[in-house]
This record gives C-alpha cells, sequence and structure tokens, in this order.
C-alpha cells in the first residue's frame, strides 16, 4: 500500500480524534472523582462503547487473528471462553457500582485497601497492577508499530509507528481525563466494528464465499478447524491461555474502574449488554480475518502480520484498508489511555495518597498528571523489545493481575478475608507469575496464570484463617452492598 495513503489516514485519524477529545471537556476538573471516573455520570450508550474499545484492543484484529492464523480454530475457543468470564460483570458490576456510590472509591485497589482496613494492601495492590499493566500497555504499541510499517511496506518504521500511538495517548489522557478517552473512544469502537466487519465481508466475496472459504480451510489447512489442529492448543496451552481471559473483566483495574462510572443501574445495564453485542461481533470478525490471511498468505515468519499483510493485498480495496487501519490504530490507542489514565489514579490515589498524610484532591490530581507521560515512556521502552505473539503477551501480562482475583473475591463475600492474606497471596504469587515469566519454565507444561492463581487461592485462604480480620468493617460493608442491590432490584421490577 502506498504510504502516503496511510500517513493521510494517520493525519485524518488525529485531528478528528482531538477535535473530539477538545470538545468532550466540561470545563477544567477539580478533582480525581471528576477526572478520572467523569464524576460518576456516564451515560449507557457511550459507557457500551468506551468499554469495548479499551477491552478489544490490538489484541483483536492483530492478536486474535494472529492467533487464529497461528493455531486455527482454538483460537474462537480461547475468546468464547472469555466471554462466558464476561458474565462476572453481570455480578461484580453492579457490587462495584454500589460501593464506589456508597465510599467514594476512585481505583479497585483503593476499594482493597478500605474494605480490608489496611493502607498497605492498597500500595501492595497497585504496585502490582503496575508491574503487570505496562507491559500490557506496551503490547498495544507494539500492535500499531507493527500495523504502520507493514501496511506502509517499512515507510513508516515501527518505532515511528509506537511513537505517534504513545504521543496520542498522552495528549487523549491529559486533555479531559475520562471524557476524553471515553468519548474518543465512542468514535473510535465504531469506525472499528463498522469498518472491520465491512472489509472481512468483502474479503470472505473474494475468495468465494463463505462456502469456498472454510472448504479451502478444511483442504489446504485441515488442523485449522480443529482442536488441538496443528498443536498449538494442546489442553495446557488452552488452560493457560483461557485462565486469565476468564477473570479479566475484575483482575484488570483500567476494566473494572469503568464499573464506578455509569450514572445509574440502568446504564450500567446498557453498558454491559452494549460490550457483549459489539464483542461477539468483533470476536468473529477477527477469527475470519486469520483464516483468511492463512488462506491467502500462508507461511508468515510472524503471525502478527496476518491482518497488516491482508489490508494491504489487493484483496481489500485500499481506502477501506486504510480505514480499518484506522480502526485498529484507535482501538490500540483507547486502551493504552485507559491503563494510562487507570495507573495514574492508582499511583496518584493510592501510593502517593498513603505515602502522604491526608493529600489534597487537588494535590493527588496533580501527580496523577505527572505520573500519565512517566507511565506511558515505559510502556514505549518496553514496546522496542518486539517481544513473542501480541496474544500470548497479552494473557502473559494478565496472567500477574490474576493473583489479586481471591482478594476481590474476598471482597464481597468472605468476611473472614485479611489484609495479611491479600499481601501474602499478591506479593508470592505475584513474584512466582514473574519467575515464570521470565524464564519461560512451564511446569507440567502450564502457564504462570495457573500456578500464580492457585498459590494466591490457597495463600490468601490460609494467611486469612490464621490471621484477624476486619471482621466490623467486612459486616458493614457486605450488609451494604446486599441491601443496596435488593433495593435496586425491586425498583427495576
Amino acid at each position: 500500500m502506498n504510504a502516503t495513503m496511510v500517513w493521510i489516514g494517520v493525519v485524518i485519524y488525529v485531528i478528528s480524534s482531538l477535535i473530539l477529545a477538545y470538545y468532550s471537556r466540561t470545563g477544567k476538573a477539580k478533582d480525581m472523582t471528576d477526572y478520572f471516573l467523569g464524576n460518576r455520570k456516564m451515560g449507557g450508550f457511550v459507557s457500551a462503547l468506551s468499554y469495548s474499545a479499551t477491552t478489544f484492543s490490538a489484541f483483536m484484529l492483530v492478536g486474535l487473528a494472529g492467533l487464529t492464523y497461528a493455531g486455527g480454530v482454538g483460537a474462537l475457543g480461547f475468546e468464547l471462553i472469555y466471554f462466558a468470564g464476561v458474565s462476572l460483570i453481570a455480578f461484580f458490576g453492579p457490587r462495584y457500582w454500589v460501593a464506589g456510590k456508597k465510599y467514594g472509591y476512585v481505583t479497585p485497589t483503593e476499594m482493597l485497601g478500605d474494605r480490608y482496613e489496611s493502607k498497605t494492601v492498597a500500595v501492595v495492590t497497585a504496585l502490582a497492577s503496575c508491574l503487570f499493566l505496562i507491559p500490557y500497555s506496551a503490547v498495544q504499541l507494539t500492535g500499531v508499530g507493527y500495523l504502520l510499517s507493514s501496511m506502509s511496506n517499512n515507510a513508516i518504521t515501527f518505532t515511528t509507528g509506537v511513537t505517534i500511538a504513545t504521543v496520542l495517548a498522552i495528549v487523549f489522557t491529559i486533555i479531559a481525563g475520562i471524557r476524553s478517552v471515553m468519548w474518543t473512544d465512542a468514535f473510535q469502537a465504531l469506525v472499528m466494528i463498522v469498518t472491520a466487519t465491512l472489509v472481512v465481508l468483502i474479503v470472505v466475496s473474494r475468495l468465494g464465499g463463505f462456502g469456498s472459504f472454510f472448504e479451502t480451510l478444511a483442504t489446504e489447512h485441515p488442523g485449522s478447524l480443529s482442536v488441538p489442529g496443528n498443536g498449538f492448543f494442546s489442553f495446557p496451552a488452552f488452560l493457560s491461555l483461557t485462565l486469565p481471559w476468564i477473570f479479566f473483566s475484575i483482575s484488570n483495574p483500567q476494566v473494572s474502574q469503568r464499573l464506578y462510572m455509569p450514572s445509574s443501574f440502568t446504564s450500567l445495564r446498557r453498558m454491559l449488554i452494549g460490550f457483549l453485542v459489539f464483542g461477539f461481533i468483533y470476536t468473529l470478525v477477527s477469527i475470519l480475518w486469520g483464516f483468511a490471511a492463512l488462506i491467502q498468505f500462508p507461511g508468515l515468519d510472524n503471525a502478527d502480520l496476518a491482518t497488516p499483510t491482508l489490508l494491504s493485498s489487493d484483496l481489500v480495496p485500499p481506502i477501506l484498508g486504510v480505514i480499518v487501519m484506522i480502526g485498529i490504530m484507535a482501538a490500540a490507542i483507547s486502551t493504552i489511555d485507559s491503563i494510562i489514565l487507570t495507573l495514574s489514579s492508582i499511583v496518584a490515589r493510592d501510593v502517593y495518597g498513603n505515602a502522604k498524610r491526608n493529600p489534597s484532591e487537588q494535590r493527588q490530581l496533580l501527580v496523577g498528571k505527572i505520573v500519565i507521560p512517566v507511565i506511558a515512556v515505559l510502556a514505549y521502552l518496553f514496546a522496542q523489545l518486539q517481544l513473542d505473539l501480541i496474544a500470548v503477551l497479552s494473557v502473559s501480562a494478565s496472567a500477574g493481575l490474576l493473583v489479586i482475583v481471591p482478594a476481590y473475591f474476598g471482597v464481597f463475600f468472605w468476611k473472614r478475608g485479611t489484609a495479611a492474606g491479600v499481601i501474602a497471596s499478591v506479593v508470592i504469587s505475584g513474584t512466582l507469575v514473574s519467575v515464570l515469566e521470565l524464564t519461560k519454565f512451564k511446569p507440567l507444561g502450564y502457564g504462570s496464570g495457573v500456578w500464580g492463581l492457585l498459590l494466591s487461592i490457597a495463600l490468601f485462604i490460609g494467611v486469612s484463617i490464621v490471621t484477624k480480620a476486619p471482621k466490623e468493617k467486612a459486616t458493614e460493608f457486605i450488609q451494604f452492598v446486599k441491601s443496596e442491590l435488593k433495593k435496586h432490584q425491586k425498583t427495576n421490577v
């Protein structure tokens, strides 16, 4: 594809997104709740699109398509199990929303610290979130780098693509906080879903229609339509990939923080329904992208180049190819700026806020804004390593966050959980995950997330049983959440 067309597409996207981000402002944000949560007044439609754009990032049309190219239809099962895990949002979402309204939580890790009555819990879980989320944001930058360099035939270098994405993420985040992020996310999500669906239908039709499409796969790539197929999706590999994804909606703070933002229960419900519809369509599109690339370009050295190679081919009209490229780029940037915003709020609220004695909201907000470019630069440096498959690296990052999951369950459902149990489970299990990821060691063939979660559950329960729980706070918190949920359920009936 002509590099000039790629540059024109990037410029149009940048200008339109900046205009939207600027006009999304509603005056200068004065506190943490306004800047990072939009004063908890976000509507259902915008929330659904933003939630979708944040979740379905470069992982989908680049990462999931690459995973399909490398391993076949097992990638569909992998993603559908994620949707099964999304049911946790329907279960936890209302509880997060109620607790956030009552206690004024800005971050999920702040909720952990308050519920277990421990500043150390808030700091430890905040630092763990930073440790594992920065590599995940780097994955998105990597996706943009691969996309722009491949589609421009390397006229735009990988580093240039990563730099563009990093700068845009910083700018979108700083302009108006979560408002600019959510409105640009909503715009990007619409572009992403409409263009990707349209183009994949064109590609399939040019490959002979769905009948011929799957017949070609069955005859020329028979392993792609079965599990484990070519051996990529063995049971240990499949479980190791899917387990972090099942709990993604509550383990990843950039996602769970969104549960504090809707203006009402109705908006929360619309957000979740819209997200599920969007995600199901986008999953099918991504799988078809991977299969189409496998048919047309078998033997690629890097599976993550499946989508960029397909987009820059003669199968896709150049203008549509550029539009889809913009959609993928937008999806990646929406995830990056959401992560940056969440991590900056976590650092300001839970690390700085607990290190200093009662700092003002304005001081915390200033620290959060200062941290934004620092986090972005760290992600940029990590992206330059160009590590592994995007999908696999995404799961590796999420595997580290799995170790916090038992603590979140304990917040709402186990009065006996203690701060010591949380700290032990997160620190020791997080260390185990880090060691396994760095050494690439997989005991019995299972990935770090499996062992990290098992150890975290055992430590959280075991240490909690032998230490003192904050019974008064636990009882008051859990009973309040239950009573509020009953009130809202009656109202909605």
